[in-house]
């Protein structure tokens, strides 16, 4: 491993990371086009890599906002469910699809979501 390479991972999981914390994203919105713009991945693999990132900093911002009493764990419990084996069936389904398909697809939930949010979000 090259040390560019070892510095571009770490910039991308800080960035990621307060992403996440800040905004509740996982990160996923910041690590994938990361990994495949700064790390030439191929965009199955980096949405796998940035799915197993998740966990660890998904874990150390809950335990954080619980802390905080800012969770809602009937909420995070009845959503992690669905959510759960929903993106179990999901994961089948992104390595039936293409790379460029797949970016696509990225893309436009990222432009939808975002647009929605500039323009009718509340605060």
């Amino acid at each position: 491993m090259s040390s560019s390479f070892v510095l571009t991972c770490l910039a991308v999981g800080m960035v990621a990371g307060m992403v996440a914390a800040l905004c509740g994203v996982g990160g996923g919105v910041v690590m994938v086009p990361a990994f495949v713009a700064l790390l030439a991945l191929p965009q199955k693999t980096a949405i796998a890599t940035s799915l197993a990132i998740i966990i660890p900093t998904a874990c150390m911002a809950t335990l954080q906002n619980a802390r905080a009493g800012l969770v809602d764990w009937r909420v995070a419990l009845l959503t992690a469910l669905s959510a759960s084996a929903v993106a179990y069936f999901g994961a089948d389904w992104m390595r039936s699809l293409s790379n460029v398909t797949l970016t696509r697809v990225f893309g436009a939930v990222l432009f939808i979501m975002s647009l929605r949010m500039l323009l009718w979000g509340k605060a």
